[in-house]
């Protein structure tokens, strides 16, 4: 059984519960496809344009397994992930854009990065920051967490304050070319995305744009001036006035859907790709 959170979520299973998590699955993808190597992967073994939901989906399952799983839950995990990753590699372009390799600890520890700093800065933004051992605590946590499937928790950076660095060096070498710049537009467009959604994408595009960081978000070419700097800072205000009021029972409804969706997946082990 999940432990429910206080108000203020603190502890890292209660900052995963958060419904807030899935609101920056946008800029975590296209942070993720703004590596190179990566960026190259999806091009090549992807299909956001029809998929764009599905794996979505098995994104929050591979998150959902590493927070909250059993380690029958994990174990049955590494094994859906293995099959998904086998066939996805290739070798190293003509313009020196580095091989993929699905299997490739330093990129899986980027996706990976891009799951924790997304989920950490969302936090920070609508409830206020953590102290500095509550911040330290939830990387430690965190980081072990999100190492269950592939990664060992050695290979992250050793403290918060050396992931810091690890970030700001790795946001100063994303590249977004041609091919990968046309995948981003599938993620901020998506095709046959539910009813319900549709009109909430606007809102969904404009927190993606403004959570990435400013380099990035010249690389995919994402118009922003002080009127849309305002624009978001007030979304923003208002995600952090009303979201921590509302019941616990629709904040963590996702996690709860998710947690009865990795069940199901684990007694079949359907297959589901999360990059």
């Amino acid at each position: 059984m999940v432990r429910r959170s206080r108000k203020r979520p603190v502890d890292v299973r209660d900052i995963a519960s958060e419904a807030l998590t899935l609101a920056g699955g946008g800029r975590a993808l296209l942070l993720q496809i703004a590596h190179p190597a990566v960026g190259r992967g999806v091009v090549e073994h992807s299909d956001f344009a029809s998929r764009l939901m599905d794996r979505f989906d098995a994104t929050m399952l591979y998150l959902t397994a590493s927070v909250f799983g059993t380690p029958e839950e994990l174990r049955a995990m590494q094994r859906v992930v293995n099959r998904a990753h086998a066939p996805v590699r290739g070798g190293q372009e003509g313009d020196g854009t580095p091989a993929y390799n699905a299997y490739d600890p330093e990129l899986q520890l980027w996706v990976a990065a891009t799951l924790y700093q997304t989920m950490m800065e969302l936090h920070r933004r609508v409830f206020g920051p953590l102290t500095g051992a509550e911040a330290d605590s939830a990387y430690r946590e965190l980081t072990l967490a999100l190492s269950n499937l592939q990664l060992s928790p050695s290979q992250w950076p050793e403290s918060r304050e050396t992931f810091d660095d690890y970030w700001e060096r790795m946001v100063a070498a994303l590249r977004v070319d041609d091919d990968v710049l046309l995948v981003s537009r599938q993620i901020l467009y998506p095709r046959g995305v539910p009813w319900w959604l549709r009109p909430g994408l606007p809102a969904i595009r404009l927190l993606t744009a403004g959570l990435l960081p400013e380099p990035a978000r010249r690389q995919f070419r994402l118009s922003w001036n002080p009127s849309r700097q305002r624009r978001f800072d007030r979304l923003i205000r208002w995600v952090a006035l009303l979201y921590p009021r509302l019941p616990l029972r629709l904040r963590h409804l996702p996690r709860d859907r998710y947690l009865a969706k990795l069940h199901r997946a684990v007694r079949s082990e359907v297959p589901a790709h999360p990059g």
